[in-house]
């Protein structure tokens, strides 16, 4: 015999790789729109409350006028992305996250006349909030159109990754171009990187937007609302420590506040790249299930700490606990929906996560100044545990209604 044949073993390997070759061009646009809003949550605050002379407050809020814009339009983006294809939804992207460059160079021209500045600096904070909103889904149907819908956890899972990475390398780059060239240099780089965006997508292979029956926005709305809600609940986890964890590492006069969120983003990272092949195999509400468990015990580690090693622990357990969340639920309600409809589903299951995490910091910050860090770690650990409760009971559903489906003989 001359050549060899491959065991399956080996074959599946082959095929693993090759899917998820495919899958990477697709997400590398989210990983280009992240790394834009990384750059900006890193520098946009000093350059609101130092150069312009608006309070903190008002810096802070203009930081999460990008998620309400991204709440606001999930769903024009996932019908787009139904009707006219991922590709187009891509594109779209990057033309608003470009733009939202290009205003902060003009903002920063027109400095010395704030009644300009605040509105056009207002105007790129939406316009980024708008290009999330369009990559995020997007992408995600891009890679499941590349691969096929039986890969849908891992192509989340990847676009998980090329969400969270650029996040972390956004603030110590865009602190570097901001120290060398000041924001203009910034808002100059952000539309580059967005113009290269706009190019490699257009030169990108489409795939078809998916044929069918389309349903309705209230439809999918009322079907995807109880998994957006264990999904909203469960992201309250990560709310609180993104914006309180430095605070409480203050509060508690020790220092390595940077270290917890690496931790925390390590442990997010890698359980997306070790783990999401647990949900084909094991099922979404179960993969959820025992997410929700770990991220429980890590908040409630967090509640009754009292050393720095510990809190180091706790943020790693909620970011394992938190990270296969989004896709082990995202499969389950996209599965219960046909794929013309898919890009809309998964836009309005996606923003019940952005809703979540603009509320959790005004409440949390509620919570601290009336009882304290502890209570607060606490209330979100029960919080994420009522999450759990919900899809042990949509897992019971589901089995329910399949068994009625099934003929009766």
């Amino acid at each position: 015999m001359t050549g060899s044949t491959m065991q399956p073993a080996e074959t599946a390997q082959v095929i693993e790789r090759n899917s998820t070759w495919r899958i990477l061009p697709a997400v590398s646009f989210t990983f280009i729109a992240y790394l834009c809003i990384g750059v900006f949550i890193a520098t946009l605050p000093g350059f609101v409350h130092q150069q312009l002379g608006l309070s903190a407050v008002l810096a802070g809020l203009f930081v999460s006028l990008q998620y309400i814009a991204t709440f606001a339009t999930r769903s024009y983006a996932g019908k787009r992305t139904d009707t006219l294809g991922p590709r187009e939804s891509v594109r779209q992207a990057m033309i608003f996250c470009g733009l939202s460059g290009l205003l902060l160079i003009v903002a920063v021209l027109l400095q010395r006349r704030l009644w300009l500045a605040i509105p056009i600096v207002v105007a790129s904070r939406l316009s980024l909030g708008i290009g999330e909103s369009l990559c995020g889904t997007g992408a995600i149907m891009w890679g499941i159109g590349r691969v096929g819908s039986a890969e849908t956890a891992k192509v989340i899972a990847w676009n998980g990754v090329a969400t969270y990475v650029p996040i972390a390398l956004g603030a110590p780059v865009g602190i570097l171009i901001v120290s060398y060239g000041g924001m203009a240099a910034l808002g100059a780089v952000v539309a580059a990187v967005c113009v290269a965006g706009y190019l490699g997508a257009t030169r990108m292979e489409p795939t078809k937007a998916p044929e069918g029956e389309r349903h309705g926005i209230r439809t999918i709305l009322l079907r995807v609302a109880p998994y957006g809600m264990a999904l909203a609940l469960g992201g309250v986890g990560f709310g609180v420590i993104a914006a309180f964890i430095t605070l409480y590492f203050a509060h508690q006069n020790w220092q390595g506040a940077a270290m917890s969120l690496t931790i925390y983003g390590m442990s997010f990272v890698c359980a997306r790249l070790l783990f999401a092949g647990l949900i084909p195999k094991f099922g979404g509400f179960r993969v959820a299930a025992v997410s929700f468990a770990i991220e429980t015990v890590g908040l409630t580690v967090l509640a009754l700490n009292h050393s720095r090693e510990l809190a180091y622990i706790g943020c790693g357990l909620t970011g394992l606990g938190f990270s296969l969340i989004f896709p082990a639920l995202g499969v389950e309600v996209a599965n219960t929906f046909p794929v013309s409809s898919r890009g809309t589903v998964l836009a309005v299951y996606s923003a019940f996560v952005d809703l979540s995490l603009f509320l959790t910091g005004p409440v949390a910050g509620l919570v601290i100044s009336l009882y304290g860090y502890p209570t607060v770690f606490a209330s979100v650990g029960a919080t994420v545990l009522t999450a759990l409760g919900l899809t042990v009971l949509l897992a019971s559903r589901t089995v329910s209604m399949r068994g009625d489906a099934e003929p009766q003989g």
